[in-house]
């Protein structure tokens, strides 16, 4: 066979497989070649993916992924595969990278940067170690001959979660005892931390150094439903290996638990006491390894009692786990643990499409401020003339029913409201008013639509919690919260969260969008309605800059009561709960309900994760089409061709603008009933905008010309399917559709207008009709 008419997957299977195999790979133990879905894509509206990516080849020895080989046919250069090679390893966290079209091969070291032709043998998955790991490590081999724990196969660690395991592992193996792992939320920080539990125990690591004995492991979290969602997701474990540290089985063994592998507590229970707190019944060096969850939300702050806590425990190795990158407000946080072992990004979890991406609507309104100037009632407390109330006061100083009323209408009146949904309130009392007024205005019969989920709803509280986190219930379909639910809600299928109070903490705000970035079928974005100005978070340089240097520690006067799972002492980090009574009640007039408006404004991100105005956003999309595009005559000719229009669409999508911003740009620049050409074209070139109904009409005169009268009805039908829905109903695929609804088939459409290839020249015909001007 010649090389020139092999295919890649011919050049994989006859030339580069046997090489690979040769060397060893697949074949020594402890070896494994795999090709590696890296990420889906982006996910896009109508259920489609942005370009997703996938190695050719991961060459894996003792748990490592020490290389990757790009593959490309036998009739191209060996090289045009070395791009792909260096992105994947960057990715994948492999040492080297490798190109080949099976004639050739190329290599490159990503530590050293040293790279070239290369000549075969290829090395042996050995020799890679020994290239890759300059000292050998005991542990390193410990770990990497224990198996992830995968359910039989049933799933697969994505990159970016076996990234973190390695990383945390090697930093065990070399004997650090401040670890931190930074993943947005939503990411699987839980799995990470049941993978590397699973090997330490499996393994025997402990501190002593030697594979003696099991490690014994405390997970931490500060609320207990994030206790109890790490609790279930290590079942894995013998039954007798786990156990719960919490009163109930405190009381039952008359003391706290001792003979398991795997302890798991909240710090409220560990602060506990009668006395002495729990945790000072276990000596210091009991823990081998001790994983805090949520670690930014105080565990590190020098004034805190976590902080005391995790100095009793100071033995033992600790492994932060946060979805927040270093900021001021958490500095102390990476003072502690120090820099972190591995990071991933929430924009990049957006990106690789792991994580579902968001809007943001501005909700602003006439009544986000008010002054009392003495035309509504006071039904409560002293009010003066010209007193002036912020976003701040309300629902803490003043109550104002109608106004909470006037934006439950209105994002209720512009939400699916069979869409499971987060509303966050200013208080436990404000959360009960909004969940009595859901309940009010809602289009569903049910009783149990929305409920309040707060530190005072309990046990029952937490049933619906359960319940709203079961996908295959609807019922409820809206939570109301203040604080409780900003954390800890493993829910998949949340569609909105709403916010009714403002969010004075970046951590808690990327915490809030992290319960709507979870994927779920068919859940193409979620929306954030902002009624607080939250978004301008976004502005803020500690969205992604560096923080400033930390202040030294202050004491705190005690916190006011807050909705989190114990009156304990809450996280330093976490914003006061203001749990005030408001002293102030009005209501307002009939007029001044009447005048209540709103302006709904949608904020659009860069694949940076940065907000843009909508002129920025046009701006980027200037840029970029100048990229694909040299001049008008070009856009015609690829937007009048079906198959280079279909490209061109393609090659948007790859680029961030999927169906959804393509029609968010046409509804910016009022052309709703133009086509695409004409948008990008106005944009490009400031072209005179027409219809479609225009542009239809002006290619009707081509379609008369024609003398079959029933391919001159099929054309007609074609324009007005266009008119009707867009450039979509012009692709090539859509013609058999066509001749089927008019003719029955393609068969008896032939035998009234001709063969195939007429009918198809004509539809192209009436296309370059439609863009001839």
């Amino acid at each position: 066979m010649s090389s020139d008419t092999e295919t890649e997957a011919e050049t994989r299977t006859n030339r580069i497989l046997p090489v690979l195999q040769a060397a060893g790979w697949g074949n020594v133990e402890g070896s494994r070649i795999r090709e590696e879905m890296i990420c889906p894509g982006r996910i896009q509206s109508g259920g489609k993916r942005g370009k997703g990516l996938s190695a050719d080849y991961v060459l894996i020895h003792k748990g490592h992924k020490l290389a990757v080989l790009e593959a490309k046919r036998a009739g191209v250069s060996h090289r045009n595969g070395v791009g792909q090679a260096k992105d994947y390893a960057t990715r994948l966290g492999s040492r080297f990278a490798y190109a080949s079209n099976g004639l050739k091969w190329y290599g490159i070291d990503m530590s050293t940067g040293a790279e070239g032709d290369m000549a075969l043998p290829f090395p042996t998955p050995d020799e890679l170690w020994d290239r890759t790991f300059a000292s050998q490590n005991l542990w390193r081999d410990l770990f990497g001959a224990v198996d992830f724990e995968t359910d039989g196969g049933k799933w697969e660690l994505r990159y970016y979660q076996h990234n973190a395991i390695t990383a945390a592992l090697e930093a065990l193996g070399k004997g650090d005892r401040r670890i931190l792992l930074t993943l947005a939320t939503g990411t699987g920080k839980t799995s990470i931390a049941f993978q590397i539990a699973w090997k330490l125990f499996q393994a025997k690591w402990n501190l002593s150094g030697a594979p003696t004995r099991l490690p014994r492991i405390l997970f931490l979290a500060d609320r207990n439903i994030l206790a109890d969602q790490a609790y279930n997701a290590f079942s894995a474990f013998p039954n007798d290996a786990v156990t719960r540290i919490d009163p109930g089985t405190i009381r039952k063994n008359k003391g706290v638990p001792k003979n398991a592998s795997l302890f798991f507590t909240i710090f409220q229970t560990f602060m506990t006491g009668e006395g002495e707190p729990v945790y000072t019944q276990y000596p210091p060096n009991f823990f081998d390894f001790i994983v805090i969850d949520e670690c930014h939300r105080g565990g590190a702050k020098d004034e805190s009692e976590w902080r005391r806590l995790l100095e009793y425990f100071e033995p033992a190795a600790q492994l932060g786990l946060t979805a927040t990158p270093k900021r001021k407000h958490n500095a102390d946080t990476y003072a502690y643990f120090g820099e972190p072992a591995y990071t991933y990004a929430l924009r990049d979890g957006i990106e690789d499409g792991f994580l579902t991406p968001f809007k943001v609507r501005q909700m602003a309104s006439t009544i986000d401020e008010y002054v009392w100037d003495g035309s509504d009632e006071l039904l409560e407390g002293e009010v003066e003339e010209g007193e002036q109330f912020t976003e701040n006061d309300f629902n803490t100083r003043v109550i104002i029913e109608e106004r909470e009323l006037s934006r439950v209408q209105e994002f209720m009146s512009q939400i699916n409201q069979r869409e499971k949904t987060l509303v966050f309130c200013a208080t436990q009392d404000h959360a009960a008013l909004v969940r009595d007024l859901i309940n009010q205005v809602k289009v569903s019969n049910h009783p149990d639509y929305c409920h309040r989920v707060t530190a005072e709803d309990g046990a029952v509280g937490e049933a619906w919690l359960r319940t709203f986190q079961d996908n295959e219930k609807t019922i409820p379909t809206i939570l109301t919260t203040s604080q409780k639910l900003s954390t800890g809600v493993d829910a998949w299928n949340i569609r909105n969260i709403v916010l009714m109070r403002p969010v004075k903490s970046m951590i808690e705000f990327k915490q809030i969008i992290g319960r709507g970035t979870r994927t779920y079928e068919g859940k193409d974005y979620f929306t954030i309605w902002d009624f607080v100005k939250a978004h301008l978070n976004f502005q803020d340089p500690e969205w992604d800059g560096e923080p400033d240097d930390p202040e030294p520690p202050t004491p705190r006067p005690p916190s006011a009561p807050s909705d989190t799972d114990d009156p304990s002492p809450k996280p330093d980090d976490a914003p006061e709960d203001d749990e005030r009574t408001a002293t102030i009640r009005i209501s307002l007039s009939d007029g001044t309900v009447r005048e209540i408006r709103y302006l709904a404004t949608t904020t659009y991100w860069s694949a940076d994760g940065r907000p843009m105005t909508a002129q920025q956003f046009l701006v980027q999309l200037f840029g970029d089409l100048s990229g694909l595009i040299h001049d008008e005559d070009e856009l015609r000719r690829k937007w009048s061709n079906p198959t280079t229009r279909v490209a061109l669409v393609q090659q948007l999508s790859d680029r961030g603008y999927d169906a959804e911003k393509l029609e968010e740009i046409r509804r910016m620049v009022s052309a709703e009933n133009s086509d695409l050409f004409d948008v990008l074209a106005y944009i490009l070139y400031q072209s005179d905008q027409k219809t479609r109904r225009e542009r239809a009409e002006a290619a009707k005169s081509d379609v008369e010309s024609q003398e079959n009268e029933d391919l001159r009805a099929l054309l007609v039908s074609v324009l007005s399917a266009y008119e009707e829905r867009g450039f979509e109903e012009l692709r090539i695929e859509k013609l058999g559709e066509y001749l089927t609804a008019r003719f029955g088939g393609v068969s008896e459409a032939k035998s009234k207008i001709g063969d195939v290839s007429v009918i198809r020249a004509a539809f192209l015909k009436v296309q370059e009709a439609l863009y001839r001007h």
